[in-house]
C-alpha cells in the first residue's frame, strides 16, 4: 500500500462540504487548511472565537477564493454541540465529511458543564452527540464520511464502563486520556458496524497522527501550572515530532481516499507509526471488542440524550 506523502495526493475536492471540530490549530488547522487548498468548502468548528478568526483568516490569505466559515462549538457543552449542529443545517444542505479532530490531552480532574470528566467528554462524548445531531445532513451527501481521531495511546487504553467520570476509581490524567482515545476508536468501529447494517452509504474511519507537533502537548503542563514540563514538551516536539502537515495527513486521506474502506484506520508508515507517510494501519483488538463498543454507545445514548436516529 503506497503512502500519502502529502495532501497534494487527495486531488481535488471542489463541490465538497467538510467540517472540522478543532479547526483553529494544530491537526485540525493543517486538514481544513488542505481542503480549503483543494477547492472544497470548509467549515472551521471552533471554541475559541478569536483563534478562530485567525485561522480563517490565515486560509483566505493563502487565497483570496478559499470557501471557508467559522462554526462556534464548544464540544465540553452538549448545548454549545446542538447549537453547533442546528446552525449547520440550517446554512448548509448537506455535509460530506465530518473530521472528529478537537481533542484534550492529560489534564488535572476537571468537569465538562454537563458534569463529565473533561477528557473523555470532550473528546468522545462531545464528539458522539455532534455526529449524531450532524447524521440527517450527512445522510443528504452521496458518499459520506465521518473520520474519528484518536492517538497512539489508545494502545494504553480501557474503557471502564461501571465508572468512565473515575468517580469510583483514582484519577490519573494519562490513564483518563487513554480511556477517552480507546473510546475515539470504539465508537469510529460501531459507527460503521450501524451504518453497514442499516445498508447507509456513510463510512466510518478512524486515524492518528503519530507524534506530531502541536499545541496539545503543552495544554495538559499549562494547565497544571507547570512551566517545566511545558518546557519539555515545547523541546520534545522540536527533536522527536513531525510537523502538523505530515501529521493531518492520515486524517486526509481517511476522509478523501477513494479507495478507502468503511471500518479502516489509518497512521504514520514508520517504525512503531510515530512519524512517516499516511497508511493504513492496525488498531489494538480493544478497540475491536463489539461487546465493549455496544456498551459504551448504549451509555453515550444515555449520557448525551443523542441516539442517532436508532441507528
Amino acid at each position: 500500500m503506497n503512502g500519502w506523502a502529502s495532501a497534494d495526493a487527495m486531488g481535488s475536492q471542489t463541490g465538497r462540504t467538510f467540517l472540522v471540530t478543532g479547526a483553529n490549530s494544530g491537526l485540525g488547522f493543517e486538514t481544513a487548511r488542505a481542503l480549503a487548498r483543494s477547492g472544497a468548502e470548509v467549515v472551521l468548528a471552533c471554541r475559541n472565537q478569536q483563534k478562530g478568526d485567525e485561522a480563517l483568516s490565515r486560509i483566505r490569505a493563502e487565497s483570496s477564493e478559499a470557501k471557508v466559515s467559522l462554526l462556534p462549538l464548544d464540544l465540553a457543552d452538549l448545548r454549545s454541540v446542538r447549537e453547533a449542529a442546528t446552525r449547520f443545517a440550517s446554512e448548509h444542505e448537506l455535509l460530506d465529511g465530518l473530521v472528529n479532530n478537537a481533542g484534550l490531552m492529560a489534564l488535572p480532574f476537571t468537569k465538562t458543564e454537563d458534569g463529565f470528566e473533561m477528557q473523555i467528554g470532550t473528546n468522545h462524548l462531545g464528539h458522539f452527540a455532534l455526529t449524531g445531531l450532524l447524521l440527517p445532513s450527512l445522510e443528504k451527501a452521496k458518499a459520506p464520511r465521518v473520520v474519528t481521531v484518536t492517538s497512539l495511546y489508545h494502545k494504553r487504553g480501557k474503557v471502564d464502563l461501571s465508572d468512565l467520570f473515575f468517580e469510583k476509581r483514582r484519577y490519573d490524567k494519562w490513564v483518563a486520556y487513554a480511556q477517552s482515545k480507546l473510546a475515539n476508536l470504539l465508537f469510529a468501529f460501531e459507527l460503521q458496524r450501524r451504518a453497514s447494517k442499516k445498508k447507509l452509504a456513510l463510512l466510518s474511519l478512524g486515524a492518528h497522527p503519530g507524534y506530531s507537533a502541536t499545541e496539545l502537548q503543552g495544554k495538559g503542563p499549562k494547565a497544571e501550572g507547570s512551566s517545566f514540563l511545558e518546557g519539555v514538551m515545547k523541546i520534545a516536539n522540536a527533536v522527536m515530532a513531525q510537523s502538523q502537515e505530515r501529521g493531518a495527513l492520515p486524517q486526509l486521506r481517511a476522509l478523501t481516499d477513494a479507495a478507502a474502506q468503511g471500518g479502516e484506520f489509518y497512521g504514520p508508515s514508520g517504525f512503531q507509526e510515530v512519524w512517516g507517510d499516511a497508511v493504513r494501519v492496525q488498531a489494538v483488538a480493544a478497540a475491536h471488542d463489539e461487546a465493549v463498543a455496544r456498551g459504551l454507545w448504549e451509555r453515550s445514548i444515555e449520557l448525551t440524550k443523542v441516539d442517532f436516529g436508532g441507528l
